[in-house]
């Protein structure tokens, strides 16, 4: 079992803007339940909000053989936006669904990144990374066996 995650080569991101998208795209299977407000209880002391506890669920195979087992994850690069979008369409065609096995990682653009696309806010946002939830090594070989390591 292994986490795969792609990142575009073309933006030329500095390897701490890389490494901080590169993460969002790991913790994203965890951190994307929890802020769309499920399994997310307030802890109350005195009357008081003191912080929050999140429950996850994750398959039983998950856990024994990625959390609690090797932990891989694979990093792999795209030549660009459409590559990156290429991964979206295998993962689709090996009926993974987005949102819930993996996630498409977008930049604000507060940074290094002039902004590629624009919400419907105005906010300006740029495709960096794609994220999957850890996949069967099988699995992953199928969508990574396109694309180098980064």
């Amino acid at each position: 079992m292994r986490q795969l995650i792609i990142a575009r080569k073309d933006l030329q991101m500095s390897p701490g803007k890389l490494a901080a998208q590169c993460c969002h795209a790991s913790l994203a299977f965890l951190t994307d339940p929890i802020g769309m407000g499920q399994g997310v209880e307030p802890i109350e002391k005195n009357g008081k909000i003191t912080g929050y506890r999140a429950e996850i669920m994750l398959e039983k195979a998950t856990y024994e053989e990625w959390f609690d087992g090797s932990f891989t994850k694979t990093i792999c690069g795209a030549k660009n936006r459409n590559q990156l979008l290429k991964a979206k369409t295998i993962a689709e065609e090996l009926g993974l669904v987005e949102n819930k096995d993996f996630f498409l990682i977008r930049d604000a653009c507060h940074t290094e990144l002039e902004p590629e696309e624009f919400d419907e806010n105005g906010e300006g946002m740029t495709l960096t990374c794609i994220g999957f939830r850890p996949l069967p090594d099988e699995i992953a070989h199928q969508i990574s066996h396109k694309f180098h390591l980064y």
